[in-house]
């Protein structure tokens, strides 16, 4: 065993750029692999701490129903019955980019896990805590990062979420301008002699751990991250899938002689096992390394998205879980052994002389072939059926993955067809040998052509479901967001002296009104709206039955988002209870993307009777967008209302499209970083290559080409390779890209969105593939240009 071990390390002394290639696979197949789970296990940790804020996760809440504020006097009349609740105010202060979370409790009321250690122990001072101007708990991270203007004195504490404050309720109410609670927390042992909480108060109980919708919500953006680390793992997996084949092909005697010498072949497999493993653990810790810079480099962007996107708070910063990076090193070690497996059993099927007949490596590429193609067949059946017949996100992603391994196993032997048609037309000896050439050598490249079909397919994919996200959502805001202001007053009375000073001023004041409820059993909300043209016009519906508008005004219907419509299996027509007392039919759907949660319409006066203590606090304004301004202007000067109070549509739609621009970042980021790998597998494929094509190139080389003009031959050869490879590749993409939009969107959301072609894209990705390429090939033709006859000469001198 040490004589083997000691022949076949001795490769890699004598070739060190191929051992630096195989470490290169590994570790960036490993980076990017830990480092999308370095960033969901901090994600995932930031929501387990979230829910574990104020003792969410174990403490029940009572909440409004209409999602609003609870009214002081519930809070007051259950206290004096003698329930053990506690009045919370939560809000959100912002100025520019600075934001911070704020919780104020009434600490004399609270219950004991409410706040858990932050609120414990030593260093609160409780005179300067009750009293003005108050003081602030919060984070060493939260202080570090950019807070509001004008806040009390921060004392910072361990165990509160990123973004989140703690602070005195009365502090809380005059920073966040609110009197009522937002919620109120309940204490686990409640009196015996009183009356269930749900039969004491019209208030909703919110049971512990039921506020983990932020973790659901955010499940398929994680799975989504996953599937392109997995896609990134295996394309740096045929870096190594390449090396690790083209060094067997190099150590072909090696394995002659070793057996010749009577070395058993369970012994020399097990060398090179135990010689691919260590290499595996080398690269793995470096991969460890890498993939923690690349996470802690990605982590803010995916923080601004889910904050954006989902409300989610999630720490920018990133901590290390010995967790992740055992998982990623067993990830290296399952995929060095994947990559190694094909030439270890080559090797075992082969007699004991064969490995160093080149036809008989021939002969098994062939039937490997051949096998592919059949596999890919099976596959591309299984995407098929998947998409046709699946029905959740698992096998929407099975789909993907079905697709994407079918189209890279076919690839090998739709590039050996496509050069067959090519060569027929072929004219003179060099044109006929290039494309017989190009062919013999495909076995070598195919598996980095495979991981550039991966790279190109998934950019293309991706690129073409955001810009279709795009295109359609900048069109919905459009339709959406027709009013030129949005108002928002801080309590009733407030709301009734702007609306009567804005009756002569406006178009419209159109109020906007909500409840919560619960619809076709998920949690979701019920609008009123007014019969008025802004709607008729501007909303969107998908789907409608003949006069939804006018049946929706006589509060003879009501209309849907698609994600209810969807998620709960309607149908137009279909009766839909929205409240006790209250059912309608089904007349229209909606679009409502970028909304996770379910949602229904019905008219102001159906809204009003059944839901009359829900006062309008929100509105829409209509009035001519050149008096838009000033209007936003007197209603701040005139009433006093903060900046945020009016904002115009632009204003919306600029933050929307910052959102947009953010939840995209980092899937872009992982385009690049697989594209790249891409182009390293073709280059250590070209570079490896380069040394085993000698023999096929010297005989051209003496009957008179030059090695100028061999160097631009090969060159040509990687360029029309990887245009042929993008051909197969844009149709995979676009496939990929249905698979996104109207299977994984749709189960991860419950809205579709219209698929649109993106060319001038294509065409940027086509330029980038050919100067990948280009790059791959010119360090090998270089070299050939430079060779010395002498190297050329020494073929014939050699057995081979």
């Amino acid at each position: 065993m040490r004589t083997a071990l000691a022949t076949l390390l001795s490769h890699w002394r004598r070739h060190p750029g191929q051992l630096v290639t195989l470490l290169a696979g590994l570790a960036l197949a490993t980076a990017l692999w830990s480092g999308v789970q370095a960033i969901n296990a901090e994600a995932r940790s930031s929501y387990a701490e979230a829910a574990a804020a104020l003792g969410q996760d174990r403490l029940a809440r009572l909440v409004a129903p209409d999602g609003g504020p609870v009214p002081l006097a519930e809070h007051v009349a259950l206290r004096r019955a003698g329930h053990a609740v506690s009045p919370v105010i939560s809000g959100e202060l912002r100025d520019g980019a600075a934001r911070l979370r704020l919780f104020g409790l009434d600490l004399l009321t609270a219950p004991p896990d409410a706040g858990g250690p932050a609120l414990g122990g030593e260093g609160i001072d409780l005179a300067a805590f009750f009293t003005a101007p108050g003081v602030l708990l919060m984070s060493p991270a939260t202080q570090a990062g950019p807070l509001p203007p004008d806040l009390p004195p921060v004392l910072v504490r361990d165990g509160i979420p990123p973004g989140v404050a703690y602070t005195d309720i009365g502090t809380a109410a005059r920073l966040l301008g609110q009197a009522d609670p937002s919620f109120l927390l309940v204490a686990p042992d409640q009196p015996a002699h009183l009356p269930p909480l749900a039969e004491a108060t019209g208030l909703r109980l919110v049971p512990p751990g039921d506020d983990s919708g932020v973790a659901r919500l955010t499940d398929s953006f994680h799975l989504n991250l996953t599937a392109f680390g997995l896609l990134s793992f295996a394309v740096g997996l045929f870096i190594v899938h390449a090396a690790i084949g083209l060094a067997f092909e190099q150590r072909r005697a090696t394995m002659r002689t070793l057996r010749a010498l009577g070395l058993p072949l369970r012994t020399l497999l097990l060398a090179f096992g135990l010689e691919l493993a260590a290499l595996a653990i080398l690269a793995g810790l470096a991969g460890l390394a890498l993939g923690y810079a690349i996470a802690a480099a990605l982590m803010p962007g995916v923080a601004g998205t889910l904050r954006g996107l989902y409300g989610a708070e999630v720490a920018g910063g990133l901590s290390f879980d010995p967790r992740w990076a055992l998982a990623g090193l067993a990830m290296t070690l399952a995929g060095a052994g994947l990559a190694g497996a094909q030439a270890l059993r080559r090797t075992a099927r082969l007699p004991i002389l064969a490995p160093a007949q080149p036809r008989a490596w021939a002969q098994a590429s062939a039937r490997a072939m051949r096998l592919q193609a059949a596999a890919a067949g099976v596959l591309a059946a299984a995407a098929l059926g998947l998409a046709l017949w699946g029905g959740s996100l698992v096998t929407g992603f099975a789909t993907l993955a079905a697709l994407l391994l079918g189209a890279a196993l076919a690839l090998p032997a739709l590039l050996g067809l496509s050069l067959r048609l090519a060569a027929r037309g072929a004219r003179g000896a060099l044109a006929e040998w290039l494309f017989a050439d190009t062919r013999q050598q495909l076995p070598g490249l195919s598996l980095a052509l495979m991981a550039l079909l991966l790279a190109l397919a998934a950019n293309i994919g991706v690129s073409t479901m955001v810009g279709s996200f795009r295109g359609t959502f900048l069109g919905w805001l459009d339709q959406r967001l027709a009013a030129e202001l949005y108002l928002t007053a801080t309590d009733v009375d407030e709301a009734a002296r702007l609306q009567a000073w804005l009756a002569p001023r406006a178009e419209a004041v159109l109020p906007i009104v909500r409840a919560e409820a619960t619809l076709a059993g998920r949690l979701g909300a019920v609008y009123g709206q007014a019969d008025h043209a802004t709607f008729r016009e501007n909303w969107p519906l998908i789907a409608a039955e003949a006069g939804a508008w006018d049946r929706l005004a006589a509060g003879a219907g009501v209309l849907v988002n698609e994600q209810l419509f969807r998620f709960g299996d309607l149908a137009l027509g279909e009766p839909l209870r929205l409240a006790p007392g209250l059912t309608l039919p089904v007349v229209g759907v909606y679009s409502d993307y970028g909304n996770p949660m379910a949602q229904a319409i019905v008219t102001l006066p159906v809204f009003a009777a059944t839901w009359p203590e829900v006062a309008a606090t929100r509105f829409a304004l209509r009035v001519p967008p050149d008096q838009a301004a000033a209007l936003a202007t007197a209603l701040r000067e005139d009433f006093g209302l903060p900046a945020d109070a009016v904002v115009n549509q632009a204003q919306i739609k600029r933050f929307s499209l910052e959102v947009f621009e953010q939840t995209f970042r980092v899937t872009g980021a992982l385009n690049i970083l697989t594209l790249g790998v891409a182009a390293v597998a073709l280059l250590t494929s070209l570079t490896t290559l380069a040394g085993l094509r000698l023999p096929q190139l010297a005989p051209v080389w003496a009957l008179g080409l030059t090695r100028g003009r061999l160097a631009v031959l090969e060159l040509l050869r990687s360029v029309v390779l990887a245009a042929l490879t993008f051909a197969l590749a844009l149709p995979v993409g676009l496939v990929l890209a249905w698979v996104l939009l109207a299977v994984v969107n749709v189960e991860a959301f419950g809205w579709r969105l219209p698929m649109q072609l993106f060319p001038a894209d294509w065409l940027r990705l086509l330029a980038l593939a050919l100067i990948a390429a280009l790059l791959a090939a010119a360090l090998p033709a270089l070299r050939l240009w430079r060779m010395a006859p002498t190297t050329l000469l020494k073929v014939f001198a050699h057995e081979r």
